[in-house]
């Protein structure tokens, strides 16, 4: 289990745990904090949050510009990595597919699930990603590609 899964459970289950979680996870990596993720789930092989649509996320149109999204959409794949990862093996993200079948109108869901088997051979692991719309409209949706190594020796 690693610290960030570990840390994740402890404060979860606490009145402001979650949001005090979320806001921590933010500053993790200085993008995730651009979306200002709510982190709502975290278990292994799947992990939601949810981002709030305001200005600093619109694009011209004033919809989520789909950068925003992608930001959300790797901030849910890291915690499942996190979640998900044998403490031997560790991970890096190794490319992103994404398609846009709706306009991001609302707040939006972000999703990221795996399957269990995908993590005990290494390699390249597939990570489904989705952000949905209050409605259940699924508005970007793909694969997060990680890579899974052995963690080198000491």
């Amino acid at each position: 289990m690693t610290d960030t899964y570990a840390k994740y459970q402890r404060l979860s289950g606490s009145r402001w745990g979650k949001r005090l979680f979320s806001l921590a996870y933010a500053q993790f990596a200085p993008y995730f904090w651009t979306v200002r993720p709510n982190v709502r789930e975290v278990r292994p092989n799947y992990a939601e949050l949810s981002i709030r649509k305001r200005r600093a996320v619109h694009n011209h149109i004033g919809t989520f510009h789909v950068i925003a999204v992608a930001n959300g959409l790797e901030a849910a794949m890291g915690l499942l990595a996190e979640a998900t990862v044998p403490d031997h093996k560790r991970w890096i993200p190794r490319g992103m597919e994404l398609t846009y079948p709706a306009k991001a109108t609302t707040d939006l869901l972000c999703v990221a699930e795996s399957d269990p088997a995908a993590w005990e051979v290494g390699g390249d692991v597939p990570v489904r990603v989705r952000a949905l719309r209050t409605d259940g409209t699924v508005v970007v949706e793909g694969t997060i590609m990680l890579y899974v190594s052995d963690k080198p020796k000491k």
